[in-house]
């Protein structure tokens, strides 16, 4: 459904850091940035970048917004969450952990990146 994600960024560096260590926590390679500065995770299924808003105002989070990372495993999603709050991002929402609810059980986690996009590690439990 979707060809790429971008999501806003005050400074790229301390964004890139913590994405390079939360979606490599995933099993992604490092980000790619490019001549204009904006940096990129390539994937089989998509594209997810970082940018400094071209209009000039600071990045800011969308409230109610929130993007979602599939990963393979609680464990997986553990390690994503501890890499992310380990290299500048902050704990939002319940704690890591499985959940029931309406659409089944699910694990999730959820952070917020340096510049304050909500993200989150989501496995449906089988």
């Amino acid at each position: 459904m979707f060809s790429h994600i971008m999501v806003g960024a005050n400074n790229i560096e301390e964004s890139k850091k913590f994405y390079d260590a939360a979606l490599g926590a995933l099993g992604y390679g490092p980000g790619v940035v490019d001549p204009k500065g904006r940096c990129f995770y390539f994937t089989d299924t998509g594209v997810f970048a970082i940018s400094v808003p071209i209009d000039g105002n600071p990045a800011c989070h969308g409230n109610g917004s929130t993007i979602g990372f599939a990963v393979e495993s609680p464990e997986q999603g553990d390690a994503w969450h501890a890499a992310g709050i380990a290299n500048g991002g902050t704990t939002c929402e319940d704690p890591p952990g499985i959940r029931e609810g309406e659409m089944g059980s699910m694990y999730l986690a959820y952070m917020r990146d340096p510049a304050g996009n909500k993200i989150c590690a989501l496995k449906r439990m089988g």
